[in-house]
């Protein structure tokens, strides 16, 4: 099996080690696949829609992240029917979009905030 390195900072490992013990995790390895294997999924669930779709769109960000929030719907408000903006714990904010509209468009606005480093938590649930 090949070896890929990767660099993480100390909160991203502690949270890894927590999840090892409560989920039983055998290392830290497998945390890491499951993600991926997680990830993989969504977005070849997300490259299989097409048409017009109604979906649900969820980002979790922190405060300093709105400017960056606030471009992405601008870019994409043709698809939104209805935004909410919640602020959850701190200085952390929940976004949720209520979209109807071309699966590629929606898949783009979803790719748009996933690759935002900025952004805590992107989900997509569509119809």
């Amino acid at each position: 099996m090949p070896v890929v390195s990767i660099s993480l900072n100390e909160e991203i490992l502690s949270e890894i080690d927590k999840l090892q013990k409560t989920m039983g995790f055998s290392g830290r390895s497998e945390i890491i696949r499951a993600g991926i294997r997680n990830l993989v999924s969504e977005e070849r669930q997300r490259a299989t829609l097409s048409g017009q779709i109604h979906a649900i769109l969820m980002v979790i960000h922190d405060e300093e992240s709105e400017q960056i929030v606030t471009g992405i719907k601008h870019n994409h408000e043709d698809l939104i029917g209805t935004h909410l903006h919640s602020k959850v714990d701190g200085n952390k904010c929940m976004e949720l979009f209520l979209l109807h509209g071309d699966a590629g468009k929606i898949s783009n606005m979803t790719k748009d905030f996933k690759i935002n480093k900025k952004m805590e938590n992107v989900k997509l649930v569509s119809m």
